[in-house]
């Protein structure tokens, strides 16, 4: 028999006495996650590596915006993260990444390949490796990765694009040995958006081959607001609550054309 009781669909403080880290928060798609999780009732721990940027938006946003200045690439930065946090993290936003220059394989250098890998994809496990045996203990936890149009098609370069298809990789890994545990994890694919991540050709083959194709087929670029919904719609336990090990193109349909 199906229960007549009316049920509220207002999740207006779905994120109340949730404590969430979330990376690249000092600007962009980072902020903005931090902004929306803190509108809705969360604490944000807000990872990122210019202290200047992560002053300036705990000012505007108060107390329940927390900031951690460092750089996630240092082998300790996760333990400092999540001791920082309490070990009391409901949810994990791994936002962080870099471009590599669109530079194609034979061009690239291997300073571009580690400095992509190790924040895009290193930084990015440590922080799940260090999170994830609390959010076991707790018996939940909504971890959102934000991975690239660059996994779902070529238009990027070599570096960027392989540690994304990584991100993707560890995103249905840990979404299939952690389910029963009450651990979701999902991510979120971006196409172009407007932030401070810089995306000029390093390369003059990639911008005679990508550049044309982009230009084309691309949509014009989100706000970071856009994105940083979508991440809040993954990490919340009403909303996403059967939603898990999924890969969730933002790009207002660029990933289909």
């Amino acid at each position: 028999m199906v229960d007549p009781t009316p049920r509220s669909l207002d999740y207006g403080m779905r994120f109340e006495g949730k404590t969430a880290v979330v990376t690249g928060a000092g600007s962009g798609i980072g902020l903005a996650t931090a902004e929306i999780l803190i509108q809705d009732g969360g604490r944000v721990f807000a990872v990122d590596l210019m202290e200047d940027r992560l002053a300036e938006a705990q000012e505007r946003l108060g107390e329940n915006y927390i900031p951690i200045a460092i750089d996630i690439t240092r082998p300790e930065a996760a333990a400092h993260i999540v001791q920082k946090a309490d070990f009391k993290i409901n949810i994990l936003v791994n936002n962080a990444g870099i471009m590599d220059g669109f530079l194609p394989i034979v061009e690239l250098d291997d300073e571009t390949w580690e400095s992509v890998m190790g924040v895009n994809i290193t930084a990015m496990m440590r922080l799940c490796r260090a999170t994830i045996p609390h959010m076991l203990q707790a018996g939940s936890g909504a971890i959102v990765n934000v991975s690239s149009e660059a996994s779902l098609r070529t238009c990027a370069g070599v570096a960027y694009t392989v540690s994304k298809h990584a991100v993707n990789g560890l995103t249905k890994h840990i979404a299939a040995l952690y389910d029963k545990a009450g651990i979701r994890c999902n991510a979120v694919a971006p196409g172009a958006v407007k932030t401070n991540v810089g995306g000029n050709f390093r390369s003059e083959l990639a911008a005679k081959r990508l550049g044309p194709i982009m230009a084309a087929t691309a949509p014009e670029m989100a706000e970071p607001e856009l994105l940083a919904r979508a991440i809040c719609f993954l990490a919340d336990d009403h909303g996403a609550k059967y939603i898990n090990g999924v890969i969730l193109p933002v790009d207002n349909g660029w990933s289909v054309v």
